[in-house]
This record gives structure tokens, sequence and C-alpha cells, in this order.
């Protein structure tokens, strides 16, 4: 199959765009195209492999078998071009250029302002950032398909760098009429006969609380599970149940006093936020401006915005017991 030589960046950057998009029209606005420019460009890719790529199901726009194992491809070809790109950036100063970051939900609630105050200082560099769960983030970084992420640690295999960023501690929230909402020190067998919402299949946050529940022998009555942080805070704040979430997700309801902490022995667990590249990538010098940004900012800024809520221990020994955990080889929370 001698397809490669009839194949365009043009082509492959369009693919990719689409196969993250529920349809080709939505693709097209973001490729700033009119629909059919996009479908001829896919048409003809397809022609040229001799294999559909994408499919109709249910009215909704899918990726075929080949079209999924051809996205991987597509997206490490793009992601090579870029680091060409960086590479001869590296020529220039470091005020310019682009940069990819991709985010996990949970830093969505205080990655952007970084961002923001990065752009206003740097206004001539493109900062390009994605949302996704911790499987999306892993997929990027091994498709050599973003700069920068901001995560939990990714799994060693994987082969990436990733340097500690900022404390990430995790709580149990409750509605304001929980019974337990001032007791102060009590087991997590206490919230047995609770439901608990927790984050999809795939995410950081499911991760911890799985391992919550097995650290602590913990059976809930009843668990449900909800595809946002936003779903779940507003769930827990209707009364449906009580759930384990990162601390950074909480800043307005806390303001405004419209969830309730709970004092449960062994939270805030404590998790570190890591700022992670594919070992094997060569950044460019605006990434690593942009990488040193973070490092000097992200915590002083955490600190700034949660220290009011007391849940936090020294940097150092929540760096250190984080440290700890991992060199035991506990894979449960280093995901």
């Amino acid at each position: 199959m001698n397809f490669i030589r009839s194949l365009t960046l043009r082509q492959l950057q369009i693919f990719v765009v689409a196969s993250h998009s529920p349809s080709f029209a939505r693709a097209a606005e973001e490729l700033h195209l009119t629909q059919p420019a996009v479908s001829m460009q896919i048409r003809q890719l397809e022609d040229a492999i001799g294999l559909a790529l994408f499919e109709r199901v249910a009215r909704k726009l899918s990726l075929t078998e080949a079209g999924e194992r051809f996205s991987h491809h597509a997206s490490r070809i793009l992601g090579e071009i870029k680091d060409a790109e960086d590479a001869m950036m590296s020529l220039t100063q470091a005020d310019s250029g682009s940069i990819a970051v991709s985010i996990v939900s949970s830093a969505t609630y205080f990655a952007p302002k970084l961002l923001a105050l990065y752009s206003q200082r740097y206004p001539k560099v493109d900062v390009k950032f994605s949302v996704g769960n911790r499987e999306t983030l892993l997929r990027l970084l091994a498709d050599n398909a973003t700069d920068l992420a901001i995560m939990g640690r990714p799994p060693p295999e994987l082969g990436t760098t990733a340097e500690p960023l900022a404390y990430h501690p995790h709580v149990i929230v409750a509605p304001l009429s929980h019974p337990l909402c001032n007791a102060r020190g009590f087991d997590l067998q206490e919230l047995a006969g609770d439901t608990f919402l927790l984050r999809e299949p795939g995410s950081g946050t499911r991760a911890v609380v799985e391992h919550m529940f097995r650290q602590n022998l913990f059976v809930p009555a009843r668990s449900v599970t909800l595809g946002s942080n936003e779903t779940i805070k507003q769930a827990v704040m209707a009364g449906m149940g009580v759930s384990l979430i990162s601390l950074h997700t909480l800043a307005l309801e806390l303001r405004t006093g419209e969830i309730a902490l709970l004092d449960v022995n062994g939270t805030p667990i404590e998790r570190t936020w890591q700022l992670v590249h594919a070992g094997s990538k060569q950044l460019s010098p605006t990434c690593l401006a942009f990488r040193r940004f973070l490092l000097e900012h992200a915590e002083p800024f955490l600190e700034s915005e949660y220290a009011r809520f007391a849940l936090r221990p020294s940097r150092r020994a929540a760096m250190r017991a984080a440290d700890t955990v991992l060199q035991r080889g506990d894979t449960d929370l280093a995901r």
C-alpha cells in the first residue's frame, strides 16, 4: 500500500481535527474552511489509503478501525513536524512561536489564569491548550501531539519527564445538610451509608478515590458516575451524595459557603500537580521559557488562592510524602 507519497500535510491536519470533531461541519468551523472542502480532502485521503476512515453511527460521525489506527500515526507525524519547526525556532528568541499545552479537567480552574498571565507578558507567543481526562493526555503525550501537560504523575513506562509543579490536595465534600458537617476527625467508614459520586473511569480523580477505597477496605452503599467536576459539585450541593474531589476545583463554592468539607481521617489526600513532556522531545526556547514560568508561578498562585482553607501542610512535607508513596511503587496514586 504505497499511498504515503500522495498524502499532503494539509490532509493530515484536516483529518486530525475531523477525528476529534462530532461532524465535518464542526471541523470546518475550527479549520476556517467550508464543509465541502473538508469532505473533499477526507475523501481524497480515503481514496489514497484505500480504506474508509469515518462512518456514521446513529447520525454521529465516528472513526472506523482504520481511522483509529491512522489517527495515531497522523498525530505523530504532525508532532514531529512541529518539533522540526521548534528546532528551527531555537535560532530565534524565546518570546515568539507557539506552544501546545494540555491539561486535565481539574486544572481548568487555575491553569487558564496562569496562561492568561503568561500571554500578557509574552503577547507574541501563541498558546494553544486542550482539556481532557488523564487517558486523553497520556495519548497526546504518546503521540507527540502536545508540548507540555499539566496532570498527575504519568506511568513510568510512558517515557516522560515529570516535574513537581504544586501541591494538589483532594478532599471529601458534602452538602451543607450532611449530619457530619461539623464532626472532627472521623473515619471514612462513617460514610459507608452515603452515595459516593465518582468521576468517569480514566480520570485521575477516579483513580485516587478507588485507591482510597482499597486502602480503607471501604465499600460505599451506592456509587454514581458523573462526567465532570461541575456536575459532581452541583449534585453534591443538591444532596445527591458525597464525593472526593480536587480542592482546586472548589474555590467559588467554598468562598460562598455552598458546599462543606468533611474532616475525614486521612484527608486531604496529598497529590502533586506535575508538569510533563515526552522524554524524547526537544523543547523549543519558547517552551522552556513557558516551563520556567509555570514552575515559578503555579505554586505561589495556588497557595494564595487556597491557603485560607487551612488544609495545606508544608510544601516540603507534601512533596516528600508524595515522593515516598511513588518510591514504594504505589501505581494507583502515580496515575
